[in-house]
């Protein structure tokens, strides 16, 4: 078995013909899409912040998931009856003859109490000067598999984080675009808010034509 975290983006591409492109037009929607946020939220988010800039280059991976990154899709809120926010499951399947799997950091994915449909996976709680393993390469391993179980469906999302900086991908067939790095220490980090809360409307449709 191929396992997510052996994976890198350069064996990706060689072994499945993959193909990363400069824009994608079903990208460009998601991270541009101008969903609200309250007063509330904004307040919520410049704490999260204060946080991160004060004790960030210090977490480790855990300390960074539960301090910031766990808060800020807690304040999406992606928990439904039809949908939730799985973390550390086993996810397996098989990609042009070649089964690959892993534990996923976190998917979003249809089920109550275990997760079935993964629309978006989520990787890597890096610490930003941690060089083993390419957390692009796991995501967009995990993102294949996702596909796969989606029976190619629609796109795929994913989202890997490398210390303070964001990266938000796409999947969509053999060609994935990954987008600029938003850096939770600016202003970014509302740009990064407003992508999750698009990213929940994306699910809740796509859960929507599942039913």
């Amino acid at each position: 078995m191929l396992k997510f975290n052996e994976c890198t983006l350069d064996n990706l591409d060689e072994t499945f013909d993959l193909i990363q492109v400069d824009e994608s037009k079903e990208l460009h929607n998601w991270i541009d899409d101008n969903a609200d946020i309250s007063d509330v939220e904004q307040q919520v988010l410049t704490m999260y912040q204060q946080a991160l800039r004060i004790y960030g280059h210090d977490w480790n991976e855990i300390e960074l998931l539960q301090h910031f990154i766990g808060p800020m899709f807690a304040l999406v809120s992606f928990s439904s009856k039809q949908f939730g926010i799985f973390s550390e499951r086993s996810m397996t399947g098989t990609v042009e003859g070649i089964e690959m799997g892993g534990n996923p950091d976190s998917v979003i994915a249809s089920g109550r109490r275990s997760p079935k449909k993964p629309y978006f996976c989520f990787h890597e709680f890096k610490r930003q000067h941690e060089t083993k393993g390419d957390p692009a390469g796991q995501c967009l391993a995990a993102m294949l598999v996702a596909q796969e179980l989606n029976e190619h469906k629609h796109p795929i999302y994913g989202c890997y984080v490398q210390g303070l900086d964001w990266f938000f991908m796409i999947l969509e067939g053999k060609e994935y675009c990954i987008s600029n790095g938003y850096m939770a220490t600016r202003d970014d980090i509302f740009d990064i808010f407003r992508i999750l809360k698009a990213l929940k409307q994306i699910v809740i449709r796509l859960v929507a034509m599942e039913e």
